[in-house]
């Protein structure tokens, strides 16, 4: 029988509007309207709800988290509550009234997303001129004492710009820094032959970042999301399915991850219709994946199965079409052929690519 662990942090995609249109988004296709998001009142009781199943951490996220009206009334409760709460965010809608007000609320953190360096860059992936207020906020932060994270989302199209990155982050010094590459779901998975780098890049990357840790050392921590498919071996996604972390995506929908709606024959449980705690505990979705009698050969029997734990289930199910399979980014998995097959096809297109125009499969704007 597999021991049910606690969680530590719970996800709260507070709404699925964003007024960013970026070519790598992984919200599903069918975006969750506003009418169906859940009220003040019913996220107040799930903040309590994850406090006594063991949660630490709220991660304030969505879509755009700020399109919340009630966004510095959700931060409060929550503080209320005993979480932690972080607000990950593109910056947008906010000023520096709204930006005050949540400090006061109790935000003990805040996770600002750049799309590259340059306002150009950031504009043709986000699909908006948003770069200036960007960075209009990270001078606004400068007057508190709340913990700030710079996010860039890194890939083919704005790799080259990865000095220019780092000395954003010289200047600004945050707590930490995360250059995370593109995850291959959605509209990322829609655009993977434009956003996934070649070898040759992902060699430089690594080079300057090993560089700038030793630049930053004592000031900001440095944290690199390796592309999966060119990875030896797979993360453990979300530190494992229904191990580490719960979402609840605005309709109340609980999730173990962001994307795993994507795998066909699951049934997820509402928060409007049960606890937290009994979701976590007993749901079939949560005990789909959790633990190892689900894992086949060779997960089943290899020695880094507590690490991984077979990798993502939702990455194995969009590239081998089963979610119970080793995740085919790992050198062991019977499918890892179908990485090498687009890793050489990304090699091979690499020069054909255009970099300035690219023909993006697009999504237009949630409302």
């Amino acid at each position: 029988m597999t021991t049910v662990p606690t969680p530590l942090a719970l996800v709260v995609e507070l709404t699925h509007r964003c007024p960013l249109h970026c070519v790598y988004c992984s919200n599903p296709l069918e975006l969750q309207r506003r009418e169906a998001e859940l009220s003040t009142q019913e996220w107040s009781r799930v903040f309590d709800e994850a406090v006594e199943t063991g949660v630490l951490q709220a991660d304030f996220t969505g879509g755009e988290p700020l399109a919340r009206p009630d966004i510095v009334e959700l931060v409060r409760s929550a503080r209320a509550a005993g979480l932690y709460v972080s607000l990950i965010t593109s910056g947008l809608p906010l000023d520096e009234a709204r930006l005050a007000e949540l400090v006061a609320a109790g935000l003990d953190h805040f996770q600002l997303s750049f799309q590259g360096a340059r306002e150009d860059t950031a504009s043709e992936i986000s699909g908006t001129r948003t770069h200036a207020q960007k960075l209009c906020v990270l001078q606004w932060l400068k007057r508190y004492r709340t913990g700030l994270t710079l996010n860039f989302v890194i890939h083919r199209q704005n790799i080259h710009e990865l000095e220019e990155m780092l000395a954003m982050v010289e200047e600004h010094q945050p707590g930490c820094v995360e250059f995370a590459s593109v995850q291959y779901y959605g509209w990322g998975l829609a655009n993977r032959e434009r956003l996934l780098p070649t070898r040759e890049q992902l060699d430089y990357c690594i080079a300057a970042l090993n560089k700038a840790e030793e630049r930053f050392k004592g000031k900001t921590r440095l944290v690199f999301v390796v592309p999966d498919y060119y990875a030896k071996y797979p993360k453990p996604c979300v530190g494992g399915w229904g191990r580490k972390l719960m979402l609840v995506s605005p309709d109340g929908t609980a999730l173990p991850c962001h994307a795993a709606t994507v795998i066909p024959g699951m049934r997820f449980e509402n928060v409007r219709e049960k606890g937290l705690r009994e979701i976590w505990e007993t749901s079939e979705a949560f005990q789909k994946f959790r633990g190892e009698d689900w894992m086949q050969e060779p997960c089943k029997t290899c020695d880094r199965r507590h690490q991984d734990f077979g990798g993502c289930r939702c990455q194995a199910f969009l590239l081998a079409g089963d979610a119970a399979s080793t995740d085919p980014v790992c050198s062991l998995a019977p499918t890892r052929g179908k990485v090498d097959a687009i890793l050489t096809e990304i090699k091979q297109l690499s020069p054909a690519i255009p970099v300035e125009k690219p023909a993006w499969v697009y999504r237009p704007n949630p409302r």
